[in-house]
């Protein structure tokens, strides 16, 4: 006569048989495990260099904009190539600045290296630092608070002091406790004079972090040995609203320092701040799609290696199994036992494939961009992957025992 059990017998008698074979349980599990740990692991770093990208330019709003010569070459493998346009001298920027009446800051940049050291006494700075020359209005418009000091003088700007605001990585590597303002330190050959050191930001802010320094644009032209140099202008207005008017005006006068006709093609690029930050979340998108194929491509291979030690153990357990069916176990019964066993074991490796996913996908995402996250979306969803790659892989091999003749799984050898 047939034998009903309940859903916890059924557990219960799973359970013993991974217990009863914790060598093979531990090796399936660990199979999961790689295969949820690829999963888990890319989709966490990826997730963890988008949080930071988006703490960047959070400090920036969607309310600003830069005049450039060039697009902003945010194009992760893509190919392409952005048209670079006549470069922006010092004076058509300055022009515009000084002509530009609408109620917005108006920032003048040039970038002058990436790659300087900053010395101070016997104490330097490993060669990444950014060198930027800009104005009064940096500070307003790049989301940096000044945390020491003031901020550059007419004066100085107009006259292209050597003058410094620094970094606090700069900051803590050359002056650690000590108050840097009014210091002397070198950022290459050129001596400056600290006025005010920034609060720190963090990795994430422009990708340069707390390891940058800006002097006065003026200066900075001075210093820079390219020939041919070209500046940028940032405008940054009070009221989102009005970012599209302001555009419009800043496009229009821009042509007219630019010297253009009516019939021809603007000579220089508008790059909104939200428009980088939308490119650079639809590449991470991308890459997100790439890591979870490249995941699910794993998991694929350790379904495949989950059904072949499932039905390895239909093998090994015949005998157990013609038992089991002579005192009245039913094939659903041999069939729920086995597709719980799968379950279980996925589960395990599951549980395992996470926590150290999690840890190596962190140990990246910090090492790229300071953020540790948790993507509780992507855990939830690693679970339910588990739980189908156990129904998946085990329903053959359940199906196959269930099937078994007693009699003759009673003299298998």
């Amino acid at each position: 006569m047939p034998v009903k059990t309940s859903l916890k017998e059924n557990v219960s008698i799973a359970l013993q048989s991974i217990a009863g074979n914790r060598l093979r349980t531990s090796l399936t599990s660990l199979i999961i495990a790689i295969g949820i740990m690829a999963l888990v692991g890319i989709l966490t770093a990826i997730e963890g260099v988008k949080t930071s990208v988006n703490n960047a330019f959070a400090g920036l709003g969607a309310n600003s904009f830069t005049i450039q010569n060039r697009g902003s070459g945010l194009d992760f493998g893509n190919g392409g190539h952005d048209k670079v346009y006549p470069a922006i001298s010092y004076d058509q920027a300055d022009r515009f600045k000084k002509k530009f009446a609408l109620p917005a800051l108006t920032e003048v940049n040039l970038s002058v290296t990436g790659t300087a050291i900053a010395k101070y006494g016997n104490k330097k700075t490993n060669p990444n630092i950014s060198v930027t020359g800009s104005n009064e209005n940096y500070v307003a418009t790049s989301g940096y608070k000044l945390a020491f000091g003031r901020n550059f003088s007419s004066a100085e700007l107009e006259h292209g002091e050597s003058v410094v605001m620094i970094g606090n990585e700069i900051k803590k590597k050359l002056f650690k406790d000590e108050d840097p303002i009014n210091k002397e330190i070198f950022i290459g050959s050129t001596q400056f004079r600290v006025i005010g050191a920034f609060a720190t930001k963090g990795s994430s802010a422009g990708f340069g972090g707390d390891k940058f320094c800006i002097i006065p644009v003026l200066r900075a032209k001075q210093i820079d040995p390219d020939t041919n140099k070209t500046f940028t202008v940032t405008i940054q207005v009070s009221n989102p609203e009005a970012l599209e008017a302001t555009i419009g005006e800043a496009t229009s006068l821009f042509r007219n320092v630019r010297d253009l006709n009516v019939t021809s093609d603007n000579n220089f690029e508008i790059e909104r701040s939200d428009s980088i930050q939308q490119q650079l979340s639809g590449n991470l998108t991308a890459m997100t799609a790439g890591g979870a194929v490249i995941g699910a491509i794993t998991l694929i291979g350790a379904a495949i290696g989950l059904m072949n030690i499932m039905l390895v153990s239909v093998t090994e357990r015949t005998r157990e199994i013609g038992l089991r069916k002579a005192l009245g176990a039913t094939p659903a019964v041999i069939r729920k036992q086995f597709l719980i066993e799968a379950i279980v074991i996925c589960l395990i490796g599951g549980v395992l494939g996470i926590i150290l996913g999690m840890a190596v996908g962190n140990l990246i995402a910090v090492n790229i961009s300071g953020s540790f996250v948790a993507p509780w979306v992507w855990l939830f969803w690693a679970i339910v992957l588990c739980t189908v790659i156990g129904l998946v892989s085990g329903y053959y091999p359940a199906k196959k025992a269930s099937k078994l003749d007693p009699v003759e799984a009673l003299r298998y050898e």
